[in-house]
């Protein structure tokens, strides 16, 4: 499998960009600040047509460029249906500052746009897309929709992103948006937090994975449930 992440240039959200291998069809996750120009460079240099556009959750850094990146090529975005409302204006909520910097910082292009075809995902769906199978687990928390998507499949390494590079010993891939990052975890102070729902997702969703489990996160690089469980103060002290 191939693997590359972009991360933004704004607040360092990781944009995923996952294939069978150079020359298919792609999966585009988390699109976020920034990112459209880096990865038309990504898809030419390993000649990928995007099949679809994955978002994590509907916070505005995960998805300000997945208009722009799924009217290109006529390609849906996909959003657990909790957060699907997040996408009429994932700038709500957001303070008058973060506001005043994009717009300070992208001009009119700060106007958000709602993709044009928009479906919604379910927990425990699986997908076939892009010749990548993949299942939605909801882990709520910091968000209402927020989800992780499990491949059954492993890069032999990462480009793009800092982290552990060859993946011999390790057998499925979580692309973990903003639940679970190395040595933490996403905040629920943000608009569709809940302390309580994120220790449940940790707890129900992410404690059961596999040790032999790489992770890319939302934000920051690489790294593994074995890694997480030993070290993780947030996973540790559930444990």
């Amino acid at each position: 499998m191939l693997v590359s992440g972009i991360p933004d240039s704004v607040v360092g959200t990781n944009c995923w960009v996952l294939a069978p291998a150079a020359g298919e069809e792609c999966l585009v996750v988390d699109p976020g600040f920034d990112v459209v120009d880096r990865l038309d460079a990504v898809l030419a240099e390993h000649r990928l047509r995007p099949a679809a556009v994955l978002l994590t959750h509907g916070h505005a850094d995960h998805v300000w460029s997945v208009a722009p990146v799924c009217g290109a090529r006529g390609v849906p975005a996909l959003v657990h249906a909790d957060d699907a409302h997040r996408l009429g204006d994932p700038l709500a909520g957001l303070g008058p500052q973060l506001r005043a910097m994009l717009q300070a910082r992208f001009g009119d292009a700060a106007r958000w746009s709602e993709p044009d075809d928009v479906r919604t995902l379910a927990d425990r769906q699986h997908l076939e897309l892009a010749g990548l199978g993949l299942e939605v687990l909801h882990a709520p928390g910091h968000t209402e929709g927020s989800a992780v998507f499990v491949l059954d499949d492993v890069p032999e390494e990462v480009s793009g992103a800092a982290g552990p590079g060859q993946r011999a010993a390790l057998t499925s891939t979580v692309l973990s948006g903003d639940v679970l990052f190395a040595g933490s975890i996403g905040r629920t102070d943000l608009p569709g937090g809940d302390p309580g729902a994120m220790q449940r997702s940790l707890r129900d969703v992410v404690l059961p994975m596999p040790d032999d489990r790489l992770v890319l996160p939302g934000h920051g690089g690489a790294t593994t449930i074995a890694q997480e469980r030993s070290a993780n103060p947030y996973l540790r002290q559930l444990s």
